[in-house]
């Protein structure tokens, strides 16, 4: 199989992504490797133990934790205006829990890429691992770093929030980097599309600072289904590969329901083991 200019592509969606943790676990255990990764808030984290190649690592890290205070936690929320302990999550369990592969992740030479949103300009910014080094972990955490439930993130002078703001799929950005072929991992069905919001409205007194922020905010609902417009014709004219759950996982964001959270793993996984060999024959043509 030939995987040259060949890009997967990871979606966000927060404790949906499990359902693209078992999708990878699968791939993985095919020994399926893409030469180029991006991925955006859960779909980021996704990829970066896919990269590190801990088969079990999403899995673990994604359920296990999901009632544990120190991962997920109202009160921090109300107290501290953060509902997922972000120093846990991106310190305490890669670096002494559930230890994460660095070497292996920065051996590897697959690329891989974050989507984060710059809350001045309300511009994606994309980052690949080699020019991060040890700062990997912090852009990381801005790719997952939700409005309202999180802080911003100061990096390299900038003020950065989740890439989903600005880019939650970012085919786009992987046309541009010169990949031919493209194997998409989404946490919705297919014909999903976003709901107008009224979050633009909050964020206008929340982030008045952030003007990037608010725009981001008051288009992404439009942007976003114009983006799924162009999957799905991308998909019917058979230039992507896409892999989504076929009815809603009924999940949410900040789940919590371990039983469901391994239902949606193990869908993905199941799903991707049907739709292996179509995948395949499209990375053969």
């Amino acid at each position: 199989m030939n995987l040259e200019n060949t890009a997967l592509i990871l979606e966000g969606g927060g404790l949906r992504g499990v359902y693209s943790s078992g999708v990878l676990n699968y791939l993985m255990k095919k020994s399926i490797y893409f030469p180029y990764v991006i991925g955006v808030s859960m779909g980021a984290c996704n990829a970066a133990n896919y990269i590190s190649k801990q088969v079990e690592r999403n899995k673990i890290v994604n359920i296990s934790f999901v009632n544990d205070s120190r991962y997920l936690s109202y009160l921090r929320l109300i107290l501290k205006g953060e509902l997922f302990g972000m120093d846990f999550i991106f310190n305490t369990i890669p670096n002494n829990l559930i230890p994460f592969d660095y070497e292996t992740f920065y051996n590897n030479e697959q690329k891989c890429i974050t989507t984060v949103s710059d809350c001045i300009s309300g511009e994606p910014l994309y980052y690949e691992k080699n020019e991060l080094g040890k700062d990997y972990l912090k852009v990381l955490q801005a790719s997952s770093s939700l409005p309202f439930i999180a802080k911003p993130v100061k990096f390299r002078g900038k003020i950065l929030m989740d890439g989903g703001l600005s880019d939650s799929i970012p085919i786009k950005k992987s046309i541009k980097d010169g990949n031919k072929k493209h194997v998409l991992i989404l946490t919705q069905p297919k014909g999903y599309r976003k709901p107008k919001s009224n979050s633009s409205k909050y964020a206008k007194i929340k982030y008045f600072k952030y003007k990037g922020l608010i725009k981001c905010l008051q288009t992404r609902t439009n942007r976003y289904n114009k983006t799924m417009d162009y999957i799905d014709q991308l998909e019917e004219r058979g230039e992507v590969f896409v892999i989504r759950p076929k009815l809603p996982l009924n999940i949410g964001r900040v789940e919590r329901n371990k039983p469901k959270l391994y239902e949606a793993y193990d869908k993905g996984y199941n799903d991707m083991k049907i739709l292996f060999e179509n995948m395949v024959l499209y990375l053969g043509k």
